[in-house]
């Protein structure tokens, strides 16, 4: 969950793929290894299905073919998930701007995994991983290999879906050069709050704004037209080239505002729609910075706890003096980053980054303190790999461009912010309720890129009134570090749909071995059973 105040280190980092990003990557080493032989290209068509606005018919009744999905891999992930067994890719032409249906055309990336009982079949499952900027092709190959002998494997023909400028749809957002990335990365300027220092801080931004206009093919037409606005109006396209007359779908994080705007646009066009890891509807950006902040805030906590009962705990036994003992460790590397060979050097946004990563989910707990217990002999590898994972780097020192396709549809999907006297009093309630952050500087009231953007915002946060949509299934987990758990309440409230809690630390929870909420929301995909009102989850 993103925010539009510029200072990285506080923000950026946090933001970045708060919204599932590390989902993805997790769903990604789910998938099977064993692959078959590539599939026969075979070409689908059909009739548009249910409702078509005017001048879209070409687009919703196209045919697609669906082939091997090895060209379709731009990463490493994604070379690795595709290798899955049974799935297919195909490309989806959309409009480059709905209001121009007669003008630019551009492609997505699509992924399948076809349901494996076919006379059961119910339809289509589409799942968005969030980012925004995350791959759903990537996420939907994890999927495909541990849900293929349960009923959702068995009765749903798995689909993801690479957003507009994201992954293998076409063309891509490009921002930042692989050695631009490096260096934006190893430049803790976001520290210096001196007016200098913002005047240098928004100079970076300025520049990142042009080069997205300059580096995307089609410009600012694309970055006008990335936002969930025109992503819930490909879905509708996509659905009824499946051949669905309504949509069920599953949107994890950031996802679950790409539901919620398809639920208003296409209210009668859902048949089920499970939203996993809420961001809250009517959040400013600034207050949605700090109520994520409290979230990690609150899972370093855990964190902390968790290490202090550790024979190697490198933050001492002391939960309580824990913090303290992390800023300590950490904010030296502001003035003298380790080196960590091939001219690389850990800096303190690199070192808070691998810290923000591992909090996403109690599996990367060790590696985090390994890390610590390194940086505390002036070592600095395991931090930087986790905080290359974070920014998706390679072996091969080659970017994703999820952090760029994060910054574009974030700065058309929100109102940008420019008061320089709100931008500090975020920063400053950030850094109270995530004081593991606070870099001990006097805030920055630096603008970040989106006051820079080139293009104006398409919506904003505000409460769903929607009318004509079933029941749906937003799933909620008490310390979520990246999408608070009240904001889940808040989206299930607005949009009058039933709410499943579950227990735990970590950011979404739907297919990831938790027995109680597959269960729910198998059940709910399934057959539209709903959990009864008030049902809790805990991890057994």
């Amino acid at each position: 969950m993103p925010s539009h105040i510029s200072a990285r280190s506080r923000t950026r980092r946090i933001t970045a793929l708060a919204a599932s990003g590390l989902l993805a990557v997790t769903l990604a080493a789910c998938s099977t290894s064993g692959k078959s032989e590539p599939p026969a290209p075979s070409t689908e068509s059909h009739a548009p299905v249910g409702a078509v606005p005017a001048g879209l018919e070409r687009f919703y009744g196209q045919s697609v073919t669906w082939a091997d999905c090895a060209p379709y891999a731009t990463s490493a992930d994604a070379k690795s998930a595709f290798r899955t067994k049974d799935v297919q890719c195909a490309r989806l032409t959309v409009p480059l701007d709905y209001g121009k249906p007669d003008g630019s055309t551009i492609t997505l990336g699509l992924l399948r995994r076809k349901a494996t009982d076919p006379a059961a079949r119910i339809g289509s499952l589409v799942v968005n991983p969030g980012g925004p900027g995350a791959s759903g092709m990537t996420a939907a190959a994890g999927l495909a290999g541990q849900t293929a002998n349960s009923a959702l494997g068995k009765r749903f023909d798995l689909v993801g879906f690479d957003p507009r400028g994201i992954g293998a749809s076409e063309p891509q957002i490009r921002c930042f050069t692989d050695s631009e990335r490096d260096a934006d990365r190893a430049d803790d300027i976001e520290t210096d709050g001196s007016p200098a220092g913002v005047a240098r801080q928004e100079q970076q931004k300025k520049d990142f704004a042009a080069k997205c206009g300059q580096r995307t093919r089609h410009g600012d037409e694309m970055l006008a037209n990335v936002g969930s606005r025109d992503v819930a109006k490909d879905m509708d396209v996509l659905r009824s080239v499946l051949g669905d007359e309504k949509l069920t779908y599953l949107g994890y994080s950031y996802g679950t505002r790409i539901g919620t705007t398809y639920a208003e646009e296409f209210p009668r066009n859902v048949r089920a729609m499970i939203l996993d890891g809420a961001v809250d509807p009517d959040q400013s950006s600034t207050d949605s910075l700090v109520a994520q902040g409290a979230g990690f805030g609150k899972a370093f906590g855990e964190f902390a706890r968790w290490c202090a009962g550790q024979q190697d705990c490198a933050l001492g036994h002391d939960a309580g003096a824990a913090v303290k003992a992390y800023q300590d460790l950490v904010r030296r590397l502001i003035d003298f980053p380790v080196p960590v060979g091939d001219g690389r050097k850990l800096s303190y946004e690199d070192a808070t980054t691998a810290t923000i990563q591992a909090l996403y989910q109690q599996s990367l707990w060790e590696s985090l303190n390994t890390g610590l217990n390194e940086l505390k002999l002036q070592r600095g590898g395991t931090l930087e790999k986790l905080a290359d994972l974070y920014n998706e780097r390679g072996a091969d020192g080659r970017y994703g461009t999820t952090q760029d396709a994060f910054t574009a549809i974030r700065c058309v999907d929100d109102p940008r912010v420019t008061d320089p006297k709100v931008i500090e009093q975020a920063q400053q309630k950030y850094v109270q309720v995530a004081p593991f952050l606070d870099d001990g500087r006097p805030a920055s009231a630096a603008r970040d890129a989106c006051a820079f953007w080139p293009v104006p915002n398409t919506s904003q946060p505000h409460l769903p009134n929607v009318e004509g949509l079933p029941k749906l299934l937003v799933i909620s987990t008490t310390n979520d570090p990246a999408t608070p758990y009240q904001a889940g309440v808040n989206l299930a409230k607005a949009l009058k749909g039933a709410l499943l809690t579950f227990e735990g630390t970590q950011h979404t929870v739907f297919l990831q071995g938790v027995g109680c909420v597959d269960k729910a929301g198998t059940d709910y995909l399934v057959d539209g059973t709903l959990p009864a009102e008030g049902k809790r989850c805990a991890a057994s």
